[in-house]
Order: C-alpha cells, then structure tokens, then sequence
C-alpha cells in the first residue's frame, strides 16, 4: 500500500553513518496523524484517506469543522489533508498513524509550502544576469533591457520573466531517502533539504519515481 503522513519541519543537522561519513538530514516531526474520513467510490467517485495532524483547541475550530470531526469520533486537528492511496481499504477512520509508516532507506516525496521572499527583481527571481559595469550602462545595472520588438507584436508575451512576488507557494521536493526514523519521539530524518521554514506543515508520501 502506498504510504503517506503529515509532519512538521524542525529543523536541519547531520548524522553518520557507519563508514563516518556525514550525512545532511532535515529532521521532521512526523504524525502521529489520525484518519478523520474515508472517501469512497460509491459516494465520492474516487478513493482517498483524510489525515488530521496536530491538536488544536475546541474554540479555534469552526462548527462545520466540528461536526466532521464529531462524525468521525476524532479530537480536532489543525491540519487536514487528503491523500489518494492505491489501496484505502487497510485503514479506518479512527486509526493513528505513526513514523513507522516508513522504513529506513524508503524513498519519498516531500510537499511544504517555501520561504516567502516578498516582491524580488528578476535577477534573484529569475536567475537573470545583469549589465555591464562599464561604458556608459549607468546606474541600471540590475534593470529589465529591451522587452521584445519593437513593433510586432507590439507586447509582452504571457509568461515573460518579470519581477514580482517570489516564494510562498507549493513545492516538491522528490526521491529523498529515509535515513533515520525514532518511532517514541515521531521523527523521520530524510537526506537533503525539505521546502519551507521551521515549523511549516509537510506531507511526506512514497516516491513516484522510485
């Protein structure tokens, strides 16, 4: 069954392996996540699991909210998250999912929401280069040049590399291995970096390309 969990980033350091060499892990707190609804398709015309991860108070949660956590004779969780799994029928609502999900050496996709950089200038956006220092560019040397022709079209073509806003959105990052798992304390140390601050809501699920 394909294998999935919500977590939250903590953090980055490093670890060794046997030969001593060292190894660049993101450490995430992973679950323990509970199974909040079932969709099938009978009712819903496809199948998927939805996860609640992470407490929160009664007052913070809305009455709609409420009585769907009510439904499934769950605590209210912060985050919810549905996942399309090839098998649904191994798990019930009502069960809990903890690290051990995963094993040590699974490959895995992560998703998180990046860094938000605010508005950037297409160099830093765009990996744009700048002008020349000399003869006679003056102080532009990170503006925009010429934009296209200068008669026809006549316009900027839709999807030109301008400056504007630059981060804050979905990112996924794939086949990162699964270096470490501490099933007491729900984390999973995955090798390389993982989108998004600590503290950001990450979903982790089996690789597609592995």
């Amino acid at each position: 069954m394909q294998k999935s969990i919500i977590g939250k980033k903590i953090g980055m350091t490093q670890i060794f392996d046997e030969t001593g060499k060292v190894i660049p892990v993101t450490v995430i707190e992973a679950g323990p996540c509970v199974v909040v609804q079932k969709k099938t398709i009978e009712n819903d015309g496809y199948e998927s699991v939805q996860l609640g991860y992470g407490d929160v108070k009664l007052k913070n949660v809305t009455k709609p909210l409420q009585g769907h956590f009510k439904k499934a004779d769950v605590a209210c969780k912060k985050t919810l998250k549905e996942f399309r799994l090839d098998d649904c029928s191994a798990v019930n609502v009502g069960d809990v999912l903890k690290a051990d999900v995963f094993a040590v050496g699974d490959a895995v996709d992560v998703s998180g929401v990046s860094k938000g950089k605010g508005f950037q200038g297409t160099i830093k956006r765009n990996n744009q280069a700048r002008l020349k220092s000399t003869h006679g560019t003056g102080p532009v040397h990170r503006h925009a040049g010429s934009m296209g022709a200068c008669s026809s079209p006549s316009r900027i073509y839709k999807g030109k590399a301008l400056p504007g806003h630059m981060g804050a959105e979905n990112v996924t990052v794939q086949n990162l291995e699964v270096v470490k798992i501490d099933v007491e304390n729900n984390l999973i140390a995955l090798k390389g970096a993982v989108p998004g601050p600590k503290g950001g809501i990450v979903c982790i699920v089996d690789s597609v390309k592995a």
